[in-house]
């Protein structure tokens, strides 16, 4: 069972209202969001393009600039090397539409997820040097490639890193600790609000620049940018330099792709991500980009709609999964298509890639389940699922769906070439990356922050860890029940188109500005019907204590629904429920309302999130 909190911040909600312009709803959202002043919520309200930092506040900015435009003008090669997911794809395109734009000799690389894995390798590196290039330009990746930059440097190849990923770190007792090596300034780190321990180093690439807004000696205000938005500012900063035709166009056609990015790499949508999609969202309505608009074609997106949910969970898992089961190049190729005909051939091939993901996706989430459930993990708080067969560029979905079901942290493990490979995703109350370095000795490799981690090890360890990681959990039960934060006990009779389209101004939703959660309790079920093309849903008439009635839908597990239904009102109520007959059913729900559009007809729905 889940645990419902209200929160119930305090501030004067009749002084926002009236400062503010807005309902007391919408107040109340608002300094639940953590928003305490005038200030901060007329900011938050109203995002605007010069909330946007200058670029030449990064640390190396203007040296990365320097080195670029020397290298444009005596016509040397520049090889970008990106990432195989949607940031390090859109990182890459940005950079290279950009330096083709003002005259560079320059081309790409992107890994191979399997043969290569992330980021830059010796391999890549040796092949770039063989082939002429220059300059290597890195995005989204290369903060921690050492020894990869070394080698580039012993090849006389000059080297620029473009990253936003954390810092390789190294503690006292740590047999990389160099008294020569960066050391952090803790009072800095601590008012950047880092995650660097105190008592660490830090230690950069030798490279030639190294743009990264969380180096401790970058000034930069805002380091929670992907790796895409990186590569952005590194644009618009060289264009201050030449003279270009429609820059400031240019420079916003930029941005929207950087929106794309933002959302899909989870990014907080809070202060400079906030504006970035935003205004992202409304020029990516106006986008000309051919593979963009072939994608929302064969998706059925319709363009004027197009919302953060969109760009999350249609366009990025399609970009994405050109990268997990065929090669990202292929994403890459869409953004850059020259012609209709071009956009719609790889549009397509990148929604059938996705679609055969989502299938090899509930394929082996539903291996896994039955796995937990009939067998002794599902007695453990911390779950490894070995899944001998999956493909390994799915697992960390796969874990994100069963930490999703039984709100425990996570980790999918399947065979790769001569090793065992797996990804992990957590929950609020269990660090991953620090409970896996506790067992450091099993692994070949191990990485990842708080929240996820990738790893690989030997066949014949995957149990010891299994056992390693219960053994030594800190976890509680009590740990182990989700959370449900509602903002508001907002009774149905509150509700109107008004207040829907006012609550649009807390838009885009996504990681950091979640969508407000409400909830109604008391609530009679007067009918009740399966809906969906693969029964994935129930639509509902409920009508509250006052009589008001109101349409809404879950979507959700169908089957664990009428189970509840049947342990709290027996199965005799819920066969009724299933045909809405004779109910006596009665639920407390959360949810979020909005306008349902369809042939002309408008009505309010609320979409339930949980029920009880």
């Amino acid at each position: 069972m889940e645990n419902w909190v209200i929160k119930n911040r305090k501030a004067d909600f009749n002084l926002i209202m009236k400062e503010c312009g807005v309902s007391e709803v919408l107040a109340r959202c608002l300094v639940n969001k953590g928003l305490d002043t005038i200030q901060e919520i007329d900011t938050f309200l109203h995002p605007k393009l010069s909330d946007l930092h200058d670029p030449f506040l990064m640390k190396d900015m203007e040296l990365a600039c320097s080195i670029l435009r020397d290298k444009i003008s005596e016509g040397k090669r520049i090889r970008i090397i990106g990432d195989y997911d949607v940031d390090g794809v859109i990182a890459t395109y940005i950079l290279y539409r950009s330096l083709k734009h003002i005259g560079a000799k320059v081309d790409y690389e992107i890994p191979d997820r399997i043969k290569d894995g992330y980021g830059i390798n010796n391999n890549m590196v040796e092949a770039a040097y063989n082939e002429g290039v220059d300059t290597l330009l890195t995005c989204d990746n290369g903060i921690v490639a050492l020894e990869q930059v070394e080698l580039a440097k012993s090849f006389g190849m000059t080297v620029i890193i473009t990253d936003h990923h954390n810092l390789l770190e190294m503690t006292q007792d740590s047999e990389e600790w160099d008294e020569a090596a960066i050391t952090v300034d803790s009072e800095l780190v601590h008012k950047r609000g880092e995650g660097i321990h105190k008592s660490a180093q830090v230690r950069l690439p030798a490279a030639d620049a190294v743009i990264n807004p969380k180096r401790p000696d970058c000034e930069y205000p805002y380091s929670g940018l992907c790796g895409a938005v990186i590569g952005y500012k590194l644009c618009c900063a060289m264009l201050t330099y030449y003279d270009v035709k429609n820059r400031e166009e240019f420079e916003q056609e930029l941005l929207s792709y950087a929106a794309i990015a933002t959302v899909c790499d989870v990014m907080e949508l809070t202060g400079e991500n906030r504006a970035i999609v935003k205004y992202g969202l409304q020029l990516l309505k106006k986008t000309e980009n051919r593979g963009l608009l072939a994608l929302m074609d064969v998706s059925s997106i319709d363009k004027e709609q197009l919302s953060a949910f969109h760009l999350g969970f249609v366009i990025g898992p399609c970009l994405n999964a050109s990268g997990r089961l065929d090669t990202a190049k292929k994403g890459l190729e869409l953004l850059l298509a020259e012609s209709k005909e071009q956009a719609m051939k790889l549009a397509g091939e990148v929604r059938g890639l996705n679609d055969l993901r989502k299938e090899m996706t509930t394929r082996n989430v539903e291996k896994a389940v039955k796995l937990i459930d009939s067998t002794d993990l599902h007695n453990d708080k911390v779950l490894v699922v070995y899944l001998e067969d999956c493909h390994e560029s799915i697992a960390g979905i796969i874990a994100g769906r069963i930490r999703e079901r039984y709100n425990r942290p996570t980790l999918v493990l399947t065979d790769a070439e001569h090793c065992v490979k797996g990804s992990g995703r957590s929950i609020e109350a269990y660090n991953m990356v620090e409970e896996l370095s506790k067992c450091r000795e099993l692994f070949l490799k191990m990485g990842g922050h708080p929240m996820a981690a990738g790893l690989s090890l030997e066949p014949d360890k995957v149990e010891t860890l299994r056992k390693e990681l219960n053994a030594n959990t800190s976890l509680t039960d009590e740990m182990l029940i989700p959370k449900v934060s509602i903002d508001i006990h907002l009774p149905f009779g509150y509700i109107s188109e008004t207040l829907i389209n006012e609550l649009k101004q807390l838009e885009p939703f996504g990681k950091g500005n979640e969508k407000p959660l409400f909830a109604e309790k008391d609530l009679k079920v007067k009918s009740a019907f399966i809906i969906g093309k693969n029964a994935s849903g129930i639509r509902f008439s409920l009508v509250n204590q006052y009589g008001k009635e109101m349409e809404a839908i879950y979507f959700g597990d169908v089957q664990e629904f009428f189970d509840y239904i049947s342990d709290s009102y027996g199965e005799e109520e819920a066969q009724k429920l299933r045909t809405g007959r004779n109910l006596s059913t009665t639920l407390a729900i959360t949810y979020y309302p909005k306008i349902n559009e369809y042939n002309g007809f408008r009505n309010i729905q609320l979409m339930i999130q949980n029920y009880r």
